[in-house]
């Protein structure tokens, strides 16, 4: 394969990718999940892994599992007497909810029994791992088959030669987390799925196919796809493989036979070519799909489908990152890996739920920080269109925290990086890799060595993606050489620095890998309003306002001045666009809070105020207007209490009860804000109304919002995401639950206790208010409203059927919602 070569980069480079090459569900080739039936306990256990152990007594467990997220929550959980110098602190002191306050250091053990169908003479048989939380230790029938200590990377082991051929085999995991290993809550356990494969001994193995493409036009593309085969001994033999491409509504479109000769090194090169090509971007995510059947002679051996989507990229000099030939820059997010009230146990319904609001918000990309994502989620960015940074590392030899990937480095970051790199280098979303966050490297000697050299492997595996970083020393990044060795240098909270940077590098273009990192509780608003740098009040919350920020960082409009002004720059990675546990900045030292305060979305799922700040920047297909604070504030009657509003228009007029306010225009001042906010400063607090009333360029009323003064709490409302769900066992809804008075009007201090009762072909899952200090269980069927809101999330069952979800409180009128579940393909 040949090296990439970083001119390449500079001139720009056009490619096609696949998404992830998946074992199809042929005769020859099956993928079985390995979600039931798992028998678990916490805590060390003598001859766990013998075939002959009694586990009768052990939890009964299906798989994804977090043991940790059920907590109970705990200042004592993980305490950390830390130094954090990512957030310029000068001394150690203790941070009590860094890691979530949940109980997931120890060891915890899984065993079941492993049925292989099929399995005898001529099968070969693999365990894959999408992720184990962490130190993995794999046994079959009493042997260790292998080990794996990332936790957030997958994995396979063959285990052909440990089965018995009659059955009765035993499969046992030992999983194990350090105290002190993670800044943010990592979860526990088999948190992402199990995959049994068995496949002929003549085969196609895991993540076997890689497919580019030398050139696309608007006439044709041209595709190339390897395909790596084994055999017995991985002796040669003259093996045929016949590929077809299919497009979106199922017609073949191209295909082609090979066999491989005894100079091909055991793979495939196939090439072919797709006429007049349909391509994937985020408003078009048009995939293919490649079916590659394997034949010894006339025998089928395996089969093996790929998915994949047509498209082209350029990072230039001065112009910054262009899709297809259009410029563009990335409208992008940061996401941890934890689903909130699920923990880390990932679920396909919860990650699209989190996808369709960030589509509606506007945004195309996405960081995975700060580690490989799981197959789910980057299977659903090719579906639903989102560009994706893939990173790998937040530690490499210097550690952040004291049992930390550093200790893994030397001789695991390699095997990390290989195996990241050969399960996504096909994904149509996957645009770049990232080797690193804010590694303390950047200052050490040698230090642009090791991203060298970890570069080096990520072009050897893949030369057809650019690699970047995350850099928070921006000073030290540069004049150490470490930020002129990346392929793309990217920054973390430097938007006033981005043109000293670009003077002083080589790329002629930059990135801003981590932006704004903007704190705020929703629906919390606090008096006076001022801009305010690691701010902290008495009761633990951040001002929605949206003018509170930590001491790295900034509010969101000074880096959209950056990204607006400057070409070079390709776009930005917001920190974060969902809540997530642990990192409670800037309350890490003060129990209880121990979620985040940055994101966009709480950590339910429901959108802040800053939502709407950024989607009227983000989304323009559709019209932005949104008000805020509420105008529910007994005792500040006649208090200044200003006014808000977020929207794509040009220009807005507010009404306080009916009085004109006056109209704002959005304008470039040196207060950064009026480019984004229309602001009413000096409004006085009286019960009743404010609306306000948005104009085109031409001065044309075109949208209006209404906020009123609510009454006392008088009925829930139930609200689902969906209402049509797959009877899969594994389909979610997301319900928000909402207090409101007579008119229908959110009750926003509204807290009282909300019980939840779910029947029929259904149950409930899980519940979410979203406030970053409540000790609230998320597994329990109640919970107190947090503004007026939470959300709870309830699953499907195996049966097809009704589910009937009530919601009940003291003092209030219930609220019921049904849902219709049905037979389907799982999603």
């Amino acid at each position: 394969m040949p090296r990439f070569h970083y001119p390449a980069f500079a001139a720009g480079f056009l490619l096609l990718f696949a998404s992830a090459s998946v074992p199809g569900f042929a005769q020859k080739h099956h993928d079985y999940l390995l979600t039931d039936n798992w028998k678990f306990t916490k805590g060390e256990v003598a001859n766990a892994a013998a075939p002959a152990f009694r586990d009768a007594k052990w939890q009964t467990v299906s798989v994804p599992h977090d043991w940790a997220i059920y907590g109970p929550f705990g200042a004592d959980n993980d305490k950390q007497q830390v130094k954090i110098e990512q957030n310029k602190e000068e001394q150690a002191t203790v941070k009590t909810g860094r890691t979530g306050g949940l109980p997931f250091v120890g060891v915890g053990w899984y065993r079941r029994q492993l049925e292989v169908p099929g399995f005898g003479a001529g099968k070969r048989a693999v365990l894959l791992f999408d992720g184990a939380m962490s130190n993995a230790q794999v046994f079959i029938n009493g042997k260790e088959v292998g080990r794996w200590p990332y936790g957030y990377n997958s994995f396979y082991f063959d285990i052909t030669d440990y089965l018995q051929t009659g059955g009765n085999n035993t499969l046992a995991v030992r999983l194990e987390n350090q105290p002190e290993s993670s800044r943010w809550y990592p979860g526990a356990g088999l948190y992402r799925n199990v995959h049994l494969i068995v496949s002929n001994d003549v085969h196609i193995p895991v993540w076997g196919t890689y497919l580019t493409t030398p050139e696309i036009n608007t006439e044709f593309a041209k595709v190339k796809l390897k395909t790596k085969v084994e055999t017995p001994g991985n002796t040669f033999q003259p093996l045929r493989l016949e590929t077809e491409v299919r497009d979106a509504t199922g017609q073949v479109v191209a295909t082609t036979s090979s066999t491989l000769a005894a100079t091909d090194q055991q793979e495939f090169e196939q090439n072919l070519v797709v006429k007049a090509p349909k391509l994937w971007s985020p408003e078009t995510p048009t995939l293919y799909t490649a079916t590659s059947k394997l034949y010894a002679g006339d025998v089928l051996k395996d089969e093996y489908k790929t998915p994949f989507g047509i498209r082209s990229f350029k990072f230039e000099a001065g112009k910054g990152f262009s899709l297809n030939g259009q410029p563009r820059k990335f409208k992008g997010v940061c996401n941890h890996h934890d689903l909130g009230p699920l923990g880390t146990a990932v679920n396909t319904a919860a990650l699209r739920r989190q996808l369709v609001l960030l589509k509606d918000l506007g945004c195309d990309a996405i960081r995975t920080t700060h580690n490989m994502p799981a197959p789910e989620l980057v299977q659903l960015c090719d579906e639903m269109g989102f560009m994706l940074m893939v990173e790998s590392f937040d530690e490499w030899k210097t550690p952040k925290v004291k049992n930390g990937y550093s200790q893994y480095f030397d001789e695991w970051a390699e095997k990390d990086l290989v195996n990241m790199v050969h399960q996504y280098r096909s994904n149509p979303s996957v645009i770049m890799w990232s080797i690193g966050n804010e590694v303390p490297d950047q200052s050490a000697p040698g230090g642009n060595k090791i991203a060298k050299r970890l570069q080096d492997i990520v072009h050897r595996e893949d030369p057809t993606r650019p690699v970047t970083a995350g850099m928070d020393r921006i000073d030290d990044a540069i004049k150490n050489n470490f930020a002129s060795v990346l392929d793309v240098p990217g920054f973390n909270y430097k938007p006033h620095r981005y043109p000293e940077a670009n003077s002083k590098l080589p790329q002629g273009y930059l990135l801003g890998s981590e932006t704004a990192s903007t704190v705020s509780s929703r629906g919390e608003y606090k008096f006076p309003v001022e801009l305010a740098k690691q701010k902290k009040y008495p009761d633990n919350q951040s001002s929605s306002y949206d003018v509170e920020y930590c001491v790295w960082s900034q509010i969101p409009d000074i880096e959209f001045a950056a990204q607006d002004t400057l070409p070079y720059v390709a776009g930005e990675f917001v920190w974060t666009g969902f809540d997530y546990l642990g990192e409670p900045t800037p309350y890490d030292e003060s129990w209880p809070s121990h979620s985040s305060y940055f994101g966009i979305l709480d950590l339910a799922g429901m959108p802040k105020d800053r939502y709407y700040l950024y989607r009227a920047r983000w989304n323009t297909q559709a019209p932005t207007l949104h008000v805020l604070p509420h105008w529910t504030w007994p005792g500040r009657e006649g208090q200044t209490t200003p006014v808000y509003c977020y929207t794509n228009s040009p220009s807005a007029e507010l009404f306080v009860n009916g009085k004109s306010m006056g109209r704002q225009t959005k304008s470039n001042t040196a207060d950064l804000r009026t480019r984004n906010r229309l602001m009413w400063n000096d409004v006085q607090y009286q019960p009743g109304s404010i609306k306000v009333v948005a104009y085109d360029a031409q001065g044309k009323a075109i949208a209006e919002e209404t906020v009123r003064t609510a009454g006392k709490p008088h009925h829930i409302r139930l609200v689902a995401d969906r209402t049509q769900l797959i009877a899969d066992g594994q389909d979610q809804a997301y319900i928000t639950a909402r207090v409101e008075d007579a008119q229908g009007n959110l009750c926003p201090d509204a807290t009282e206790q909300l019980r939840f009762k779910v029947s029929g072909a259904g149950s409930f899952r899980a519940i979410g208010n979203g406030d970053p200090t409540s000790l609230e269980s998320f597994q329990a069927p109640q919970m107190h409203a947090f503004h007026g809101q939470l959300v709870a999330i309830v699953q499907t069952t195996g049966k097809p059927g009704t589910v009937r979800v009530q919601a009940t409180a003291k003092g209030v009128k219930n609220g019921e919602v049904t849902l219709q579940t049905a037979a389907g393909k799982a999603r």
